[in-house]
């Protein structure tokens, strides 16, 4: 078994997008095993999922939603909405729950209407039009997205808020972190899911 875990992620809401982002340490007990792990995977044309707990399990999950979406796709003439998927997801955690998936999901999607779904390895299900974390920096992401989001607030702000959480957390939490810029962040809107270059997360922390 894969024991890489430890991990934070967050998830922004806005009037028309979805921002997720997540950092890039994959540890293993008290050692940092990998400082440059994926916890953010494009699944669609207009979804992408953050993941924390265990790295195989999260990577044979989005395996899977990458080949059922398309599949959906073909069969629908369209892309399923993002409830639809969240509850596919959460029936199969749910039917393994006596042999879980040791993992903690976020699911971002823009089909419908902007929404993050959270989903645990037991398969509950819920929703947010606001923001949320997950992992074991969240309580540190909270504080800054509690204190730094606002109605309205724009996708500049937002995908700036998201970094600036994950960066409170790799302060904080010993088991975020990564090499530098060390965060994976995803934009989603109506036209598509846009993952940030380094290049330019590097440039949003200058900033904070």
């Amino acid at each position: 078994m894969d024991a890489k875990k430890g991990t934070t992620t967050v998830g922004i809401v806005g009037k028309d997008y979805v921002i997720l982002a997540a950092d890039k340490l994959a540890s293993m007990g008290d050692l940092e095993a990998d400082r440059r792990t994926q916890k953010v995977y494009p699944i669609s044309d207009h979804m992408a999922m953050t993941t924390a707990g265990l790295v195989g399990d999260a990577q044979l999950l989005v395996r899977f939603l990458r080949t059922k979406i398309n599949r959906m796709r073909i069969e629908d003439g369209k892309e399923p909405s993002g409830k639809r998927v969240a509850t596919m997801l959460g029936t199969i955690l749910n039917s393994t729950k006596y042999m879980p998936y040791m993992v903690q999901l976020l699911l971002g999607s823009y089909v419908e209407e902007p929404i993050v779904y959270s989903i645990d390895a037991a398969g509950g299900i819920g929703y947010e039009k606001r923001f949320t974390a997950t992992g074991s920096g969240s309580p540190v992401a909270y504080g800054a997205l509690e204190a730094g989001y606002k109605e309205n607030i724009s996708k500049k702000e937002a995908i700036k808020l998201a970094v600036q959480a994950i960066e409170a957390a790799r302060r904080r939490n010993v088991y975020t972190g990564g090499e530098e810029p060390g965060i994976d962040v995803a934009v989603i809107t109506k036209d598509g899911v846009e993952m940030l270059t380094p290049e330019e997360i590097a440039k949003i922390k200058k900033s904070l």
